[in-house]
């Protein structure tokens, strides 16, 4: 008898657009397989909400897999013996997965699930699912396999096909607890609900999308919340594009004089291009994977952020004395969501005026998102905490972005009740109300909310006098151009950028991916 088709699911939870089960199912007896991964769950960028939202979305895949003819099987525990257990038991003929750009840990954890298939002689098929190229020597042309892999036709699902059931022996699960508390307001998993948001943003949200999403106020409905299904795989990149660009020839193809025509155009070209940015983030810590841990640019490693304990703990509980900044941190708390321009604020705040180091920022905001996805959040949190050395610095002002994005402090009663009674003229500012007047609105600044952590100014002023010093260092100039031509965008140009003219282009990309 011939061995198994082994199709490993990791953060691809779905049936179609699923090149490794399609090939699996034409070979022989397949065996779907996601494994709880112990080692993995301990990692400090996992957080119970991540696990509840696979869960979900894991019991919409076993009811996809079920309508055509299978049985999806769970275990739990290291994937090399898993997968030792299952080849002792029923022998696997070849082993089918997507390629990942994961953390470090899962860097390490393919590295030795290859070493075991060479070993036992097992093949290892895997695909690309969206535009990150492995094994990529030049940035050049990156563009040109971008457009190449999206311009098919997303796959449709198997036919029905003979599946097997794992033994007992295999370490079948049916209940798994994971340490820590879900968030009550989070997102929640499934293709099933991924496809129900691709259709409302296509068909009514996404209208006001290009102005909408800088605001903490109107993001939440006008983004188009996928970020999360993308990075699961409960949704494909290219199912998303193949539905856009039919939205999008309907716009081109309506009346010039329809009232909507221009709006939907403008917003469609702004979220494709933040597709672009998703994938071209992606790529740079699938070229260097230790950007999860070290400055990319090694001059950088002179700055000397100090962890300050009590700091960063008031900082991770939403209470650093800035409306804006705490409010943003409440609702990350309660949901596992925040807008674009504010997590750039967040991370900028957090490193370059509390001059935290951005690892234990970058691990605790990975448990915050439920969107997490590795290859966009390392390279973002370096941009905004200065430490790529080749982009733009930006030391966001907290209160002018509160006075931009939320001019009537709406967002800022919402999420921070204790300052619901403060007028307008005060609400960003709160440190600046008399005691009379903090009694008047039920407040007392450094008993029930917070005087600021730091002094805006100073500490940003501090900060760039800190990191420009290292990046004018003429040697440190010859490092940043090597960086540019590994990293750089190549947008506009088909030749190897120049730094300022790259610079310019990769600032755009402070925008938003969602």
């Amino acid at each position: 008898m011939s061995g198994i088709h082994l199709v490993w699911f990791k953060r691809d939870l779905r049936t179609e657009d699923h090149p490794p089960l399609l090939n699996a199912t034409q070979q022989g007896r397949v065996l779907p397989l996601y494994i709880w991964e112990t080692g993995l769950m301990q990692q400090p960028d996992f957080d119970a909400q991540h696990a509840a939202f696979i869960k979900e979305s894991l019991q919409d895949l076993s009811q996809q897999l079920l309508a055509l003819g299978a049985a999806l099987q769970v275990a739990m525990g290291d994937i090399i013996d898993v997968l030792g257990r299952i080849h002792a038991s029923m022998p696997i003929a070849a082993l089918y997965s997507h390629e990942e750009t994961g953390n470090l840990w899962t860097f390490a954890r393919d590295r030795a699930v290859a070493r075991w298939c060479r070993q036992a002689g097992i093949p290892w098929h895997q695909w690309r699912q969206d535009g990150v190229v492995r094994g990529l020597a030049s940035r050049d042309h990156w563009s040109d396999h971008w457009t190449s892999f999206f311009t098919p036709a997303p796959l449709l699902p198997p036919l029905r096909f003979s599946a097997v059931m794992l033994p007992h022996s295999c370490a079948l699960v049916s209940r798994v607890r994971v340490e820590g508390v879900d968030k009550p307001l989070r997102q929640k998993g499934g293709s099933l609900r991924a496809k129900k948001l691709l259709d409302s943003f296509l068909d009514h949200r996404g209208l006001p999308y290009r102005y909408a999403m800088s605001s903490p106020n109107s993001a939440p409905k006008h983004c188009s919340r996928l970020s999360v299904h993308l990075a699961y795989g409960s949704l494909s990149m290219r199912q998303l594009l193949h539905h856009f660009r039919l939205i999008e020839q309907h716009w081109k193809a309506s009346p010039p004089a329809h009232p909507d025509r221009e709006a939907w155009l403008k917003s469609l070209r702004s979220f494709e291009s933040r597709l672009h940015w998703h994938c071209h983030f992606m790529q740079k810590l699938e070229t260097q994977p230790n950007m999860e841990t070290h400055n990319l640019h090694p001059a950088l490693n002179g700055l000397e952020r100090p962890f300050d304990a009590v700091v960063f703990d008031a900082f991770c509980r939403g209470e650093t004395g800035y409306p804006f900044v705490d409010a943003c941190i409440r609702r990350l708390l309660a949901t596992g969501w925040i807008n674009f321009r504010m997590r750039a604020m967040l991370v900028s705040f957090a490193c370059n005026l509390l001059w935290l180091p951005w690892q234990p920022v970058a691990h605790f905001l990975a448990r915050q998102f439920t969107d997490y996805e590795p290859g966009i959040h390392y390279p973002q949190v370096q941009m905004q905490a200065g430490t790529t050395g080749m982009n733009v610095l930006r030391v966001y002002n907290p209160i002018k972005q509160s006075q931009d994005q939320d001019i009537k402090g709406f967002f800022i009663r919402q999420w921070l009740p204790e300052l619901a009674q403060i007028p307008n003229d005060y609400i960003h500012t709160p440190w600046l109300l008399a005691s009379n007047l903090q009694q008047r609105y039920g407040v007392l600044l450094g008993e029930t909310y917070p005087l600021p952590l730091v002094d805006y100014a100073q500490a940003a002023r501090a900060a760039k006098e800190k990191i420009y010093a290292l990046r004018k260092v003429d040697e440190n100039r010859v490092i940043t151009r090597h960086l540019l031509d590994k990293h750089g965008s190549r947008l506009n140009s088909k030749r190897r950028p120049r730094v300022k003219k790259v610079t310019a282009v990769e600032s755009t990309a402070q925008l938003s991916l969602f």
